[in-house]
């Protein structure tokens, strides 16, 4: 029996159909990933799901007696507490606990506190602590009042309250929009562990592999279901967008074949008869939607100087606000090849180092040295309110290159998929996804040799997520990232620092330890009774075998990790070298000696590749032998 039934569904905005005839249905504790383009209706749906927009067609059925929880759009900001805030969310809790102290009648009075048992309401304030601990609020910051928090902590707050209820059906809309790596991370555990259904709109592809079992794709006004995360969905529809191109090629020719007979002999008597018979099976032949796909979104980073090492060097630098150190004692270095992503919870300090590496903030004590030719591309979130509304793209970008000539302007812009149009569009008309593209392409102005990335992805959607991922991988510089997508960072990252403690240090690990020593920093954490002295020390020794053992293979992740970094730099030189080979162009009067040098090279990237590949299998195996040893 289906928990949720979505029939003929009709729904308009402002006279555009968003739906038309939409079908859907989802059975309990099935959860579903939303997916469609800006704009094709995901958040409308759900607000109609919810009952906030009546539909103008059709019907939306959830089963009787079923709990449906949302997060609200807008944050709570009255000075209630956190724990009180959440603890409200369950009406029926609050209900009865009031009518509990005035009731008199007994039979009344037994039948609140039979359902109060039934509801557990007597642990509630547990399971409230514990999700909003999850989402990064400490105990202490429980007890404050909402009213004390920013709009993107108090959207937590509203997140929390909805997970806190545990519904049958739970809508999400971009639930990590406003949550950091860690939170991210608590949040997909928690989603995989929940026993209700779910609908999660969502741009966070980790999220959508991980935690859904079906994809439902809104496109065009109808809603198609494929069963699998976001990945097996790409993979089923690019092999059925495949098989429809090839059909529809298939009809053209025969098409084509037919309607060259009825041209030919049309007017011939004698074939008349037979023109005729091919017209009806023209008009029999079966209408083969093309398969138009949106232009594709690439972006490209420009080609940056290469430095010699180090780039950039830090000795026991301190850095902070009003002489009030954050971060101390940070001894690091970067070099043109790092990939590193930045660990650690909001609030920690992870955008301060950002702005100190970018130069936007001057260390209070301690030495930096930067490579005199070094460019530093800083790209933030909060830069778009930086952004002049009446003006154009074009304008941002001609200021900031004053120098250059209107092509250059434009192809700057068109690198990170702003075509003429939105090129001339003003920026108050522009969508987040575009202004954060309009971000990207003034940050990359200069050909940086390192970009930093702050949270690049809050309005991407999921093909510009994608684009982004191909063209860092293609970039020749160093990133330093910081970002709550965990798909991103495994993606992006070969080296992870954590951020923690007023310190900056490195993570001897991939995602999936750190994954691993969050839920045991969580489950230190959450001890409500001090464990005996015997487990205290049992403890003591697993994490420090742990910590051991991860020091001990960091030596065998770096050889890995660079290895594969080095192998994707030789592909793509690979790839271009052999495109040149390709054009007739080159092997004109005067360039045998390029041809040569072309030659040899891919000959000595394939020695290099080989080389490359078989130091990695080897620390693979190692690898595997030592995790193997501590199994």
């Amino acid at each position: 029996m289906s928990l949720l039934v979505i029939s003929d569904l009709t729904l308009r905005i402002a006279g555009r159909t968003l739906l038309n005839q939409a079908d859907l249905s989802i059975e309990p504790g099935r959860k579903v990933g939303l997916v469609g383009r800006n704009g094709a209706g995901k958040s409308t749906l759900l607000a109609a799901i919810a009952g906030d927009i009546a539909p103008d067609g059709g019907d939306i059925r959830l089963s009787s007696r079923a709990r449906m929880a949302r997060v609200k759009q807008e944050a709570p900001a009255d000075g209630a507490s956190l724990i009180d805030t959440v603890l409200a969310g369950d009406v029926e809790r609050t209900a009865l606990l009031t009518e509990s102290e005035t009731a008199t009648d007994p039979v009344r009075i037994a039948e609140i506190h039979e359902r109060l048992r039934a509801i557990q309401a007597d642990s509630a304030p547990a399971r409230a602590a514990s999700v909003l601990a999850g989402l990064g609020f400490s105990a202490e910051a429980q007890l404050r009042p909402v009213s004390d928090f920013s709009g993107g902590w108090r959207m937590r707050v509203s997140l929390a309250t909805a997970l806190f209820l545990e519904p049958d059906l739970l809508l999400l809309d971009e639930p990590t929009n406003h949550l950091d790596l860690e939170a991210t991370l608590w949040l997909e555990t928690w989603l995989i562990r929940f026993a209700g259904a779910a609908l999660i709109v969502s741009h966070d592809r980790g999220l959508l592999d991980s935690c859904v079992d079906a994809i439902a794709h809104l496109d065009k006004g109808k809603l198609t279901l494929t069963p699998g995360g976001y990945e097996n969905f790409v993979r089923i529809r690019t092999e059925h967008a495949l098989q429809q191109a090839r059909q529809a090629e298939k009809i053209a020719a025969q098409r084509a074949h037919m309607q060259s007979f009825v041209d030919r002999f049309r007017a011939k008597a004698t074939k008349a008869r037979q023109a005729q018979a091919r017209v009806k099976a023209l008009e029999k032949l079966p209408v083969i939607e093309a398969v138009v796909e949106d232009t594709p979104t690439r972006f490209a980073f420009p080609e940056p100087e290469q430095l010699p090492p180090p780039m950039l060097t830090m000795n026991r630098v301190s850095v902070g606000y009003g002489g009030k150190p954050v971060l101390s004692n940070i001894s690091l270095r970067l070099d043109m090849e790092d990939r590193i992503a930045l660990l650690g919870a909001n609030g920690n300090g992870k955008s301060t180092f950002a702005k100190l590496v970018a130069g936007r903030l001057e260390p209070l004590s301690g030495t930096m040295e930067r490579n005199p030719r070094l460019k530093i591309g800083y790209f933030a979130q909060h830069q778009a309110e930086e952004l002049v509304l009446d003006d154009t793209p074009i304008d941002h970008m001609s200021r900031a290159l004053p120098k250059a000539l209107p092509p250059v302007v434009r192809a700057q812009l068109a690198r990170f998929g702003l075509d003429a149009e939105r090129a001339e569009t003003a920026v108050r008309d522009l969508s987040g996804g575009e202004k954060a593209r309009l971000l990207l392409a003034l940050a990359t102005r200069d050909a940086p040799q390192l970009l930093i990335l702050d949270e690049p992805t809050n309005h991407l959607d999921l093909d510009a997520r994608d684009a982004l991922v191909r063209a860092l991988s293609e970039f020749e510089g160093a990133v330093l990232l910081i970002s709550h997508d965990p798909h991103l960072v495994e993606l992006v990252a070969d080296r992870l620092w954590l951020v923690g403690d007023g310190k900056v240090t490195p993570f001897e690990g991939d995602m999936a330890e750190y994954r691993s020593w969050l839920i045991e920093q969580n489950r230190a954490s959450s001890r409500a009774t001090k464990p005996d002295a015997q487990g205290t020390q049992s403890r003591k020794d697993d994490r420090r075998d742990r910590a051991e053992a991860r020091k001990a293979q960091a030596p065998l992740r770096k050889i890995i990790k660079d290895a594969e970094a080095k192998l994707t730099k030789l592909a793509t030189e690979r790839a271009k070298i052999e495109t040149t080979l390709a054009d007739p162009a080159l092997y004109t009067d005067g360039k045998t000696n390029e041809v040569t040098k072309l030659n040899t090279r891919l000959a000595a990237i394939g020695k290099e590749q080989a080389e490359l590949e078989e130091k990695w299998l080897e620390a693979e195996a190692e690898l595997e032998a030592s995790t193997a040893d501590e199994d």
